[in-house]
């Protein structure tokens, strides 16, 4: 996967709104992961750029978007509208299934700081369109009242010298009904920047999609298989 010429990102538009992104398709992708970046970064962030590239290695396609376009992200308003920003990635949900490389694929969101609050809150109104959600150094705790709403299996990674984001995401835990694992990786800050503490995040996240995806096509084999009842 790591030489697959095809999997390298490039640069795409996403109408109605016109939004840049990012898309890299593996060959035979498992699955397809949205990334809703925090406030400040985009699809350009060298962070989750790097996470993707990790994710395309294991075999999962990836859109690293900018869920405002920049007239709107002038606007600070925007930049911590959750609301606007989960529409955002639901609108981009209903592209994928547009695409016939990334058509019927399960589809993962992988959120960071605000951008988990998007994905929390998009996956809580789309309840069976996505089978998994990663949250890196997240703020889940705003989108509190949608939390109960969301049936993805979520994994919350916080760093353990994030303290006052350990206690928001211990907080959120408790309002979710779905599976939800939290996850404290040592002596790693708000962003991850020591050294290791992004690959920890990365074998976290890419066994997460992996499991769940998994799930979600043998769910859908077993659909399709017609029924062997005798009546």
């Amino acid at each position: 996967m790591a030489n697959d010429p095809s999997a390298r990102p490039h640069e795409i538009r996403i109408e109605p709104h016109g939004l840049c992104a990012l898309l890299g398709v593996p060959l035979n992708p498992k699955g397809v992961v949205l990334f809703a970046h925090g406030s400040g970064s985009g699809r350009l962030s060298p962070r989750n750029n790097y996470v993707a590239e990790k994710l395309r290695e294991a075999g999962i396609a990836t859109v690293l978007l900018d869920l405002l376009t920049p007239d709107e992200a002038r606007d600070r308003g925007n930049v911590f509208d959750i609301e606007l920003l989960a529409g955002r990635l639901l609108e981009v949900a209903e592209w994928i299934e547009e695409q016939a490389r990334l058509r019927g694929l399960p589809v993962g969101y992988f959120g960071a700081s605000t951008g988990a609050a998007a994905a929390l809150l998009a996956a809580a109104a789309q309840r069976h369109g996505v089978v998994a959600v990663v949250s890196r150094g997240g703020r889940p705790d705003l989108a509190m009242d949608a939390l109960p709403d969301v049936r993805a299996p979520t994994l919350l990674i916080v760093g353990g010298l994030d303290t006052a984001v350990i206690d928001l995401n211990r907080a959120a835990r408790t309002r979710m009904r779905s599976e939800v694992e939290l996850v404290i990786v040592p002596n790693a800050g708000h962003l991850f920047e020591e050294p290791g503490a992004l690959d920890q995040v990365i074998i976290l996240a890419r066994d997460w999609f992996l499991v769940n995806f998994a799930g979600a096509r043998e769910r859908e084999k077993q659909r399709d298989q017609p029924s062997t009842d005798i009546h």
